[in-house]
Parts: structure tokens; C-alpha cells; sequence
């Protein structure tokens, strides 16, 4: 009686492997089973084959993603984490206004990667003022484009509240020119924190005696060096000071990017 009831089991595996799933239109198909001898809830089917299919799949935000905005499947997968697009509409506009300011298909997959939001901004009101700015004050289509790629933030940032004010600061103290020269070095220095940062150091420097020809050379060339935190950058210049170099001296400003040089950089 064991060795029949062993023979019984037997058979009714070989059976189970017969079922074959059709995923696709998530119907089931058994083989050569009697209901006799074995019953598989539909349910119990639908659960196990709903669980195989990714909710990405036909997500409408990762195919646009991926095919539009040149996204691997897993930046789009992460992307659209970030973003929601109902219908193609905007962000078709938002891709054609980078397009004309000469971003080229790479420069827009990595702002996209780094911004999905971007693609929901509307482009008349909140992209295309900031970017007609800073080609009106100088920056070349080339540099505007490469500095938009490496730096997607500005595009987030409130030209009014951030991007103006922090030109008009750099302005009063260093050329346009040199400003445009700031801009493809270090277009961070226009986002919020940096600015206030470099506020902050220059105030330190006119304090200490530093005069305005020396405060130009280090904007203008070194920008960099009054990015970093305000307290590190006190620190920073005592150390400069206590070495004896002069304020007055553009040696000071030599010394203080050879030793800023040393904090992580920025």
C-alpha cells in the first residue's frame, strides 16, 4: 500500500509539470490533468503570473524616457521616480527649447538624468528667460550649452532671485567679460549656496585690508577659492596670513588657492 500511494504522488508531479502558462493574455492551460486528479485555483494562476510582469513595462514616463530623452532603461527606471508625464506635450517643448540653445542629444540625456523634473518646467515662463540671460550678457551657444550639461541645476534655480543677483554682485567687481570667463569655470557659483558663500568670503577679505585689484584677480581667475564654506575659508586665510604673506600683495591670493587646494574640492 506504501509503494502505490508513492506511485500516486509520483504521477501527480509529472502531471503539475505538464501546466503550461500563457503570460501574455494571463490564461492557463493544463496538460493531461482530470479534475480527479488535480485542481489549480484560476486566482492562484493570476497571482503567480501578474508578480513575473514589471509595472514599468508599459509605463508611459520610462518609454518616453528612454526613447525620446536617450535614457538607459535603469535612468529611466530611476528617473521616473522624480517625474510623471501624462502626455509627451511639454516635455516635446521643453527638448526642442534646450535643441535651440544648441544642447546636442548627449547634453540633453545627462540634464534629464540629473533634472528629470526639467520636463515638466514650462518652458516659456521658467527655462527660456534663464537661458536667453546668460546669452545676452556673453556666454557663447557652445559654453552655454556644455555649462547647462555639466551643471543642469541652473535651470531650477529662480533667475530672479538667484542667477541676477549673483551677476550683478560679480559685475561690480570684475568685467563682463570675466564674468563669462566665472560662468564656464564655475557656473555653480550662481546657485543659491555658493552665492552666499562667496558673499560671505569677500566681505571677510575686504576686512582684513585686501584691496579691490586682488579681490578681481581671485574672481576672475580663482572663483573657486571663495566658493568653499565660510568658516573653512577663514580658516583658511589665517593660515594664509600666519605663513606672512601681505593682503595688500597678490602673492596672498596665490597662496590662498595653493592651500584651498588642499579642502575637498568643490
Amino acid at each position: 500500500m506504501v509503494l502505490l500511494f508513492k506511485l500516486k504522488n509520483l504521477r501527480l508531479g509529472c502531471s503539475l509539470f505538464s501546466c503550461t502558462f500563457a503570460s501574455k493574455t494571463r490564461s492557463f492551460v493544463v496538460g493531461d490533468l482530470k479534475p480527479s486528479h488535480f485542481t489549480l485555483h484560476p486566482q492562484f494562476l493570476y497571482r503567480y503570473i501578474t508578480t513575473e510582469i514589471s509595472p514599468t513595462q508599459n509605463d508611459f514616463t520610462v518609454t518616453y524616457l528612454i526613447n525620446s530623452c536617450g535614457l538607459s532603461s535603469e535612468d529611466a527606471i530611476s528617473a521616473s521616480k522624480m517625474v510623471k508625464l501624462i502626455s509627451p506635450d511639454r516635455a516635446d517643448s521643453v527638448l526642442a527649447l534646450l535643441r535651440s540653445h544648441g544642447l546636442s542629444q548627449p547634453q540633453i540625456s545627462k540634464v534629464v538624468k540629473c533634472c528629470p523634473r526639467v520636463l515638466s518646467s514650462c518652458p516659456e515662463k521658467t527655462l527660456s528667460p534663464k537661458l536667453q540671460f546668460f546669452s545676452s550678457v556673453g556666454v557663447s551657444r557652445e559654453d552655454l550649452a556644455r555649462s547647462v550639461a555639466a551643471n543642469p541645476l541652473l535651470l531650477t534655480v529662480s533667475l530672479r532671485e538667484r542667477i541676477e543677483p549673483t551677476y550683478n554682485f560679480l559685475r561690480s567687481m570684475i568685467s563682463e567679460k570675466n564674468i563669462v570667463t566665472v560662468f564656464k569655470r564655475r557656473s555653480r557659483v550662481f546657485l543659491g549656496n555658493h552665492c552666499n558663500d562667496v558673499v560671505l568670503n569677500i566681505g571677510l577679505l575686504r576686512e582684513l585690508g585686501m584691496p579691490q585689484s586682488s579681490i578681481s584677480v581671485l574672481l576672475s581667475h580663482y572663483v573657486h577659492v571663495v566658493m568653499h564654506e565660510h568658516n573653512k575659508f577663514g580658516e583658511v586665510v589665517g593660515e594664509v596670513k600666519e605663513m606672512g604673506f601681505n593682503l595688500e600683495s597678490s602673492n596672498f591670493v596665490f597662496a590662498l588657492n595653493a592651500l584651498c587646494g588642499k579642502i575637498r574640492s568643490l
